[in-house]
């Protein structure tokens, strides 16, 4: 049986890597050297199969953690709804097309799928780190109390993430066009789950862990 610790490690890591795998294969496998402007276009890509699978790896370690209470079940099961909305109804992509992305997609009922499922992602994410996370049982130790403040900050940046990709899909893209070459919603979204990832190996114990020389706070 896998302990959760591990599935909270593997879900770390798979947050992390996610991006920098897309990056690396997208350049060594299909000679894509762009950045594309999302993550989620590199389901557009020859990228796909690896895009789909680690999101639904993700989504199956989500579904399996059922941490101490219902609420954690509860998360965990919508988190991996999210992570199946998200592989499974692709974004659309209409920007000037290069060679990684020959032709237009443009189905907006897919697309909005795909837009709920990703904020709702990170949204239960964001309350992994912020509530569930900081809960604890058991005396506080001065390294519990490092590991709270690590799952609040990683939380206010995932969320601080989705507001920034809000502000500029809404206000900022026709009125600043030339933040398109920066790729913002790659670097937010990338910024949002190396933010995931942290948390999640703090929680596994990777990051911060207690030690037997801990003293307990009252």
């Amino acid at each position: 049986m896998i302990s959760y610790v591990t599935l909270r490690k593997s879900v770390g890591i798979l947050g992390i890597t996610l991006p920098v795998i897309l990056i690396i294969g997208s350049i060594t496998c299909g000679e894509c050297r762009e950045i594309q402007s999302s993550i989620s276009c590199y389901y557009h890509t020859n990228m796909r199969d690896i895009f789909v699978g680690i999101l639904c790896a993700v989504a199956l370690f989500l579904f399996a953690y059922k941490g101490y209470d219902k609420r954690d079940a509860i998360a965990g099961d919508l988190a991996c709804i999210f992570a199946l909305g998200v592989a499974f109804f692709p974004t659309s992509v209409s920007e000037p097309l290069t060679h990684c992305i020959p032709e237009p997609i443009d189905n907006r009922i897919i697309s909005t799928i795909h837009f709920v499922s990703a904020t709702g992602f990170f949204l239960v994410l964001s309350y992994f780190s912020l509530i569930l996370f900081t809960i604890t049982k058991d005396p506080v130790t001065r390294q519990k109390r490092i590991r709270n403040r690590v799952y609040k900050i990683c939380a206010y940046v995932m969320l601080g993430s989705l507001v920034g990709i809000a502000l500029y899909s809404f206000c900022l893209e026709k009125k600043l066009p030339v933040l398109q070459t920066c790729d913002p919603v790659f670097w937010l979204e990338t910024i949002a789950l190396w933010a995931f990832g942290i948390s999640w190996l703090t929680k596994g114990e990777t990051l911060w862990a207690d030690s037997q020389e801990d003293v307990l706070i009252p």
